[in-house]
């Protein structure tokens, strides 16, 4: 049995374990959300990674939640210089903004109860 699910993950295509994350982050989406007095939620992600995925679920339902928070996501690889103008230096960091200022960030959260307690310092 073991010898056939090593098969199965040698063969299967290497995207099936690739996260379904977009990128919707612009610097003009940004800047409009921290004018308008949002918190801003800032999140970037790797396809690749197992944490990033995590929090991509837990994303999906914090969006719910934190209905009055504007959540944007970027691949932190393919947009260094969103990263770069952020001091953004790792994949899974995500950056609570208001009032235009950076107020928490955190590296590797893949708990729903710790990022929920991190966005609870945008409110």
């Amino acid at each position: 049995m073991k010898k056939i699910l090593i098969l199965i993950l040698i063969i299967a295509p290497t995207n099936l374990f690739a996260i379904e994350k977009t990128t919707n982050f612009t610097f003009e989406k940004f800047q409009k959300a921290n004018d308008e007095g949002k918190t801003v939620v800032v999140n970037s992600w790797n396809e690749w990674c197992t944490v990033c995925a995590a929090q991509t679920s837990i994303f999906e339902e914090a969006k719910k939640d934190f209905s009055d928070f504007e959540f944007f996501f970027y691949e932190q690889d393919k947009n260094k210089e969103i990263a770069e103008k952020l001091n953004i230096k790792f994949w899974t960091t995500i950056a609570i903004y208001k009032n235009g200022k950076e107020i928490a960030k955190e590296i590797g959260l893949d708990k729903k109860e710790d990022i929920y307690n991190l966005l609870k310092k945008g409110i």
